[in-house]
This record gives structure tokens, C-alpha cells and sequence, in this order.
């Protein structure tokens, strides 16, 4: 994901119409940080810093530990099993599924590993599956790591200039055979395995962890995930900090629901920062839908919206 490059940069853009596809709009408002003026022209990016740096039975209760209760011939048999985490395979899948759908439109991302494009965001290229930019520097540390892992495949000969657009929306050395390369490297399961060890190193786990630390559950966590995606991880925190001006954490003896209504305001409100008119309905017709409906632990079935689109999980 694009957090945050020097000038020069592109300017902001006015939200597109309905005729645009909704993954063409889907990271306006990814960054944390206030736009710097370049020769007139608001723009998407400003200083890169920690981006990529860090190496159903009814709930009873509302916290992590919650009882559950399930009817067998009309007797409750309890267990003290704890709702699952994010990291807990399955709620790992539908954190994806949930991603991919702002993300790409679409509930399959196992299919965005060969996905890349400049969507004109002032990041340069963003490809795979949680939209590594080549502009920030997450793209080349994952090939950079693809490439010691193997180092012939088709990516391997775009690493000098990788290096070289790094902090600029540069197509410099990369075209026209960047993007034709990077389709033909996300057929290996070697390239698709580096995907996931970077999601995981640079989003995913920086995030669920925190917000554990914050005793959230999965809602939570995801809300956290989605936003470091999205924002980067300095980003989070920044959002986190504002959030945490107007409601504790359920570990500081919070409400889980009232922090959580906190964050989204403040999520929001970062998103709207940069762009009055960004879509902000990955938020408010997903993530504030499940937690008005007192779905902490994200059980499924699921459904919700995302720019204009209806998209629904029964189960996993």
C-alpha cells in the first residue's frame, strides 16, 4: 500500500463517477499525513518514513473471554473456549475476504497475487494483494526478498529501478515490461508465498497485535488491519491516538463498542482529510455495520457494502 512519498507528486483526485470501477478509487485516502504543496498542486504523499521499516453459539458477556452457550434437547452445555483471533486461520481467510473486497471488488484474493496498476495516487505502481507501491518501498523489499529466495525469475532484472523510483511515482526503467513480469512472477509459488510473508510482516501482524494489547477482538483487530493496509502502520497509530483521546481501550477498562465507534470516527476522518469526497463506505457500510450489530467477534454470516457493491459470507 502507498503510506507516504516526497514531492514531486501528483494531485489529488475529485471522486470519480459511478462509470469508474470502484478498485480504481478504493486507497484516495490511504495516508496518515497532511498533503504537501508542490508547485501549486495538493499532494498524495509526504515524507517516507516506518512504511516497510519494521523488520455460531451465542456470545454471553463482552469480554475476550466470553462464555459461550450452545442448546443440545433444550440443556445449555457450557464451554470457556475464548472467541478466535484474527490470526486464527479461518477469522484470517474472512479478514481477507472482507480486505479484498475494498481492496479489489472482489472476495477472491488469492486471485489479486498478478494484480498491478498505476491508479494515478502519486505511488507509482500497486500490485499484489494487499497493493505493494513501487513508490514506497514495500514493493522492493518483497522483490528484493523474492529475488535472494530466487534469484532467477522475472522480476529480478527491475531491482535497480525499483531502488531508483523509490520515493516517486516514477515508471522509470520499469516499463514497458514491469508490469507483463510481475503477472508472470505471481504463477510462482515461491513469489505468491513473499506476498503473504510481507503482508503478514509489515500489516498483519503489527496490527492484530496491537489491538490484542488494546483488548479488542475480532472486529477490532480487523478494523486495525484494514487501517494499516490502508494507511500504513504509523497511520494506525496515529488514528489509534485520536481514537484514544475520546474513549479508553477495552484494556484501559473502555467499552469495546464505544472505542471502536472512536476509531471508525477517527479512521473516517483521516480518509476525509485529504478528500472531502473520498468513499469512505469500506467503513460505514462494512466495519460500522458489524459493530452496530454486536458482531465483535465477526461471526458469520456477513453482509455489507462496499462502493455500491453488496457482498455476503455465510460461512468459511
Amino acid at each position: 500500500m502507498c503510506l507516504a512519498v516526497p514531492a514531486p507528486i501528483a494531485p489529488v483526485r475529485p471522486t470519480p463517477e459511478k462509470t469508474v470501477k470502484p478498485h480504481l478509487i478504493r486507497r484516495l485516502s490511504r495516508l496518515s499525513v497532511p498533503p504537501l504543496l508542490a508547485a501549486g498542486l495538493l499532494g498524495t504523499c509526504a515524507s517516507l518514513p516506518a512504511r516497510g521499516s519494521d523488520d455460531s453459539a451465542a456470545t454471553v458477556g463482552h469480554s475476550p473471554g466470553s462464555m459461550r452457550s450452545t442448546l443440545w434437547s433444550s440443556e445449555a452445555v457450557w464451554t470457556s473456549a475464548a472467541p478466535e483471533d484474527l490470526d486464527d486461520p479461518k477469522k484470517k481467510e474472512l479478514a481477507m475476504r472482507l480486505l479484498s473486497s475494498a481492496e479489489n471488488s472482489s472476495l477472491d484474493w488469492k486471485a489479486q497475487y498478478g494484480y498491478i496498476e498505476d491508479i494515478n495516487d502519486g505511488c507509482g505502481y500497486t500490485a499484489g494483494i494487499v497493493g505493494f507501491c513501487s513508490a514506497t518501498g514495500d514493493m522492493l523489499q518483497l522483490v528484493e526478498d523474492y529475488t535472494a529466495r530466487k534469484p532467477s525469475n522475472p522480476l529480478a532484472k527491475y531491482l535497480p529501478a525499483l531502488r531508483a523510483v523509490k520515493g516517486s511515482p516514477s515508471h522509470k526503467g520499469l516499463d514497458p515490461g514491469f508490469p507483463k513480469a510481475w503477472k508472470k512472477a505471481a504463477k510462482d509459488k515461491t513469489f505468491q508465498k513473499a506476498q503473504r510473508r510481507w503482508r503478514d510482516r509489515l500489516y498483519f501482524k503489527p496490527a492484530v497485535s496491537q489491538a490484542k494489547k488494546d483488548g479488542l477482538r475480532s472486529l477490532g483487530q480487523f478494523a486495525y488491519f484494514d487501517a494499516a493496509v490502508m494507511h500504513g502502520k504509523s497511520g494506525l497509530m496515529s488514528i489509534r491516538s485520536a481514537a484514544k483521546k475520546r474513549a479508553k481501550t477495552p484494556a484501559q477498562g473502555g467499552n469495546e463498542t464505544k472505542y471502536l465507534r472512536a476509531f471508525l470516527d477517527a479512521r473516517v476522518k483521516s480518509m476525509r482529510k485529504r478528500n472531502p469526497k473520498t468513499d469512505t463506505s469500506r467503513v460505514d457500510t462494512a466495519q460500522r455495520v458489524f459493530l452496530e450489530d454486536g458482531n465483535l467477534d465477526l461471526d458469520t454470516p456477513l453482509t455489507w457494502h462496499v462502493y455500491g457493491d453488496k457482498f455476503h459470507i455465510k460461512r468459511l
